[in-house]
This record gives structure tokens, sequence and C-alpha cells, in this order.
């Protein structure tokens, strides 16, 4: 009988790394790299239109990243044709059709891929590593920020 780990990043940056592999595989599948994925999921669960500076905000605060990495992934994005400027001000991005088949297409890889890893597990184990996780991810964030 194997001996269940004491909780700690080595464990958690593990488990970030192998499911993130197989996400790799699935948005390679479509030619869209995470930091897209990111940002065609931000832009959906908006209604499919959101202003730049809320992706910009949702990107750097997740992924880590600077405000000019995430300018570009939204450039890259729109000049894929899969999010498109909206009349008005230009601050506001939204979803194409190819845009939204896009998403569509990496949200059912994600849920399939949930599904057959997560699937299994006892609801409860799983509401415990949730509320852990995000104590944890509250703290580094809070750290972050100095």
């Amino acid at each position: 009988m194997s001996t269940v780990p004491t909780l700690n990043g080595q464990v958690i940056g593990q488990a970030h790394h192998a499911t993130r592999a197989l996400l790799e595989t699935r948005l390679a599948d479509s030619g869209t790299t995470f930091h897209q994925s990111l940002a065609l999921n931000a832009t959906a669960d908006r209604g499919g239109a959101a202003e730049r500076d809320a992706l910009v905000a949702r990107m750097t605060s997740t992924l880590k990243i600077d405000a000019a990495a995430a300018l570009a992934v939204l450039a890259e994005l729109t000049a894929a044709g899969l999010l498109a400027e909206l009349p008005g001000d230009g601050g506001r991005l939204g979803l194409t059709d190819s845009g939204r088949a896009r998403q569509d297409g990496i949200r059912a890889a994600v849920g399939e891929l949930t599904a057959r890893l997560y699937g299994d597990l006892p609801a409860e184990d799983l509401a415990a590593a949730a509320r852990v996780l995000t104590v944890v991810t509250a703290r580094a964030d809070a750290e972050l920020a100095g």
C-alpha cells in the first residue's frame, strides 16, 4: 500500500503539470495555445463579449503574465478571426462564429478530460480539495500583491 503524500506545493505542481500536459495536447489539436484558450473562455463566460480591460485583468491575475503579454494574446485571437472588435468605443471584443466554435470545442474537450480525471472521485473529497486550493491560491496572490 502506498503512502499518501502530504499536500504541498510539489504535489500541487505535479497535478497541475500532468493535467496541463493533457490539456495542451487537446489544445494543440485545435491550434490554440493555453493562454488563447483562457481568453476565449473568459469571453464566453461573459456572454460572448467582454471589455478588453476585463480580459486583460482576468489573464494577468490568472496566468501571472503582464498586460503586454495579455494584449498580445488578444491581438493573436483577433488576427486569427476568433475575436473581433465590437462597434463602439473599441474597448469591447466579441467571439466571432469561428471563435465560438473553437471555444465550444475546447470546452467539450475539457469536459471530457475532467470527467475522466475527476469523475470517480468522491464529491466530498473534491469539495475539500477545492476549499484548500482556493485558500492556498488566495494566500499566494496576497503575497504576490505584496
